[in-house]
């Protein structure tokens, strides 16, 4: 299997990776990761190339100029707040942050795919390269989507690849149906008043009402099976008062992550959620206030798209199946397949692979042309070659 790109590019394009990873800049923030972007596509002469799209986002159309679908392929701009500990000449330096999730490694092989078409343009339709803001907070898809800008290069098919350890090097992973589980972050926060500890009935406490709302909110989702019916409800922070004797608590926070197989199943799991913690408030007198972080589509994949993908890996000689799928783990490519006939692709980097944000993780760059070379074939299987 013969990527199409040569010795130059896979060191150049390795460098390039490498220069990523040592810059890292986490959801919202990926200014200078755009920035480098921009400057690594430009010499390929797209027909035009989208900045600040939901953000930082960047996108880089080849236009043939004949009637034709439009075919978008995805990676991801942010890096994670975790500091990294490999003894690499590359390793991040931007202290706390790194390129642990592969980000850095799905962009360079977007840029190698817009390399591979640059030096063939497709026969009709377009092609466009999307580097997406903020996927780690689930933020930057439905910011791209709802970006004005974006109803200008809106696909007819989406396709993203993601490194995935734990799979045998080179193997994908995907399927028709679901991918990912859809997910949110609430954030409930409870508000009393405070009062001396030797007299708390002259306050307001939220205690009573925290040790209500843990077992509640925890038997909203149990897990199980990955069907219709699964849901996961996961407390992952509480926080009562100060840590003192002195001083019965006025305020609380909780966090539980909510998750399910369906999108309009994670609405109603939220709705019981805030519910239980209104009900809990009114009852003990305190305020309540919600707060949603990382929130998650359920990423779904369409039957023709997994086709497309499943057709051009065969033609490879690429090796996939359902294995491990579906995952409760969320990501942020379900909403692209809103508008356009998606599929995401796990891509196996070796069983014993380091695992996703982990401190020791670093993308394996010997998989680039593979990732490439998948993306390239779908290419040409839907627009042809000029």
């Amino acid at each position: 299997m013969h990527s199409g790109l040569s010795n130059s590019d896979l060191v150049e394009l390795t460098a390039f990776r490498r220069l990523l990873h040592r810059y890292p800049e986490i959801s919202g923030e990926e200014r200078e990761t755009a920035a480098r972007i921009v400057a690594a596509l430009e010499p390929l002469s797209p027909t035009r190339i989208l900045t600040g799209l939901g953000g930082h986002g960047v996108a880089a159309v080849f236009d043939s100029g004949v009637a034709g679908p439009t075919v978008l392929f995805r990676a991801e701009l942010d890096a994670l707040p975790i500091q990294e500990i490999n003894d690499l000449e590359w390793v991040s330096q931007v202290p706390g942050k790194g390129h642990l999730c592969g980000h850095d490694g799905h962009m360079t092989m977007l840029l190698a795919l817009g390399r591979l078409i640059a030096r063939c343009p497709v026969a009709r339709g377009r092609v466009v390269l999307m580097f997406q803001p903020s996927e780690e907070d689930g933020a930057g898809a439905r910011a791209v989507v709802a970006d004005p800008a974006f109803e200008a290069i809106k696909p007819d098919w989406a396709f993203a690849i993601h490194l995935e350890p734990g799979r045998p090097f080179g193997f994908v992973a995907t399927r028709a149906g679901l991918m990912n589980c859809a997910s949110q972050g609430l954030a409930i926060r409870l508000q009393g008043k405070t009062a001396h500890a030797a007299s708390p009935e002259d306050g307001v406490s939220p205690a009573l009402a925290v040790a209500e709302l843990i077992p509640a909110l925890a038997a909203l989702g149990q897990g199980g099976n990955l069907d219709d019916s699964f849901r996961l409800s996961t407390l992952t922070h509480v926080n009562i008062g100060e840590a003192t004797f002195g001083i019965a608590p006025a305020d609380a926070l909780l966090h539980v992550t909510l998750r399910a197989t369906q999108d309009t199943a994670l609405a109603d799991m939220a709705a019981q959620a805030r519910a239980l913690a209104e009900d809990a408030a009114d009852r003990a007198g305190l305020s309540v206030e919600f707060a949603v972080c990382d929130d998650f589509a359920a990423s779904i994949n369409d039957p023709a798209a997994v086709d497309v993908a499943g057709a051009a890996m065969e033609a490879l000689g690429v090796a996939c199946g359902p294995e491990g799928l579906p995952m409760r783990a969320s990501e942020d490519f379900g909403v692209f397949g809103w508008g356009a006939k998606a599929a995401m692709l796990c891509l196996g980097p070796g069983k014993d692979y380091a695992a996703l944000h982990n401190p020791d993780y670093d993308f394996p760059d010997d998989i680039i042309p593979l990732g490439a070379a998948i993306f390239e074939r779908i290419t040409r299987d839907l627009l042809g070659s000029g």
